[in-house]
């Protein structure tokens, strides 16, 4: 079975590629008799066709590659997330668009600003390097993959996770319920709390439970309403499985919470 570790890297190595087709499509898109040309100039005739058809629309597949993206930079390279961000979303604070100021946002809605004569100002090319600085962060969080100063703790404590799961699925297979909860709770709580950890969250609790992490999280804008409500439904069948000797948890409890565990360790980082 592949490792968390392995995992990472692959998943890196395929968003990088796709980055990379993604710059040829932007800057296509933005100058393609510029581009065409230097295409002609780098490759032999013949493969000059199969390498524009290898490219993919941009405006269609750049969301689902920074959203992957950043998921893994929150585990990779959480220093460098709000710079990455930051390429991508309009600022709050923004009064004029300059060419600084012009993100990726911005050409996704295919925005132009013009001066009082009609003239334009800034447009789709000021988004090229912004783009670009986006592919350089996650080329960094690559390097730091042989870096001695890379923290591999949270990955192997992934991976304790995932064997600490299936050992869950594995009792309740065996009609253990109560038991498979109790282990899988831990998990999920251990967890929430190396978020808050992650995320410079303090926690005054001595023992915080999964119900005090998860109301930090919210708190803290970590997580949505939706998410918030999901781990609170997780800490009540936990709680039945540890506390509630009145109530035997049912499978299909048990079986919520593990699944949902898994979901939680994937997406709340």
């Amino acid at each position: 079975m592949a490792t968390n570790l392995e995992r990472f890297r692959k998943d890196l190595d395929r968003l990088i590629l796709q980055g990379d087709l993604l710059e040829y499509s932007m800057v296509r898109e933005v100058s393609e008799q510029d581009f065409l040309k230097q295409v002609r100039e780098q490759l032999e005739k013949e493969k000059v066709a199969d390498f524009l058809k290898s490219l993919p629309n941009f405006k269609n597949t750049y969301e689902a590659w920074y959203s992957e993206s950043l998921v893994l930079l929150r585990q990779l390279l959480p220093d460098r997330v709000v710079n990455f961000v930051s390429f991508y979303e309009k600022s709050k604070s923004r009064k004029s668009i300059s060419y600084g100021d012009y993100v990726i946002q911005d050409y996704l809605q295919n925005l132009v600003v013009r001066d009082g004569f009609g003239d334009m100002k800034v447009g789709p090319t000021a988004a090229v390097p912004q783009y670009r600085q986006q592919l350089a962060i996650l080329k960094a969080a690559a390097t730091r993959f042989d870096s001695s100063l890379f923290e591999i703790k949270q990955l192997v404590q992934a991976d304790l996770f995932d064997s600490e799961i299936d050992s869950a699925r594995e009792l309740l297979k065996n009609k253990f319920s109560r038991a498979a909860g109790a282990v899988v709770g831990v998990v999920l709580e251990k967890h929430l709390r190396q978020v808050c950890d992650d995320r410079g969250i303090k926690v005054l609790k001595k023992h915080p439970g999964i119900n005090d992490l998860n109301e930090l999280l919210k708190g803290n804008s970590v997580i949505d309403v939706p998410q918030w409500r999901h781990i609170s439904m997780l800490a009540d069948i936990r709680n039945i499985c540890d506390h509630n000797k009145q109530a035997e948890p049912t499978i299909s409890q048990v079986t919520d919470l593990i699944d949902g565990t898994e979901k939680i360790i994937k997406t709340v980082v």
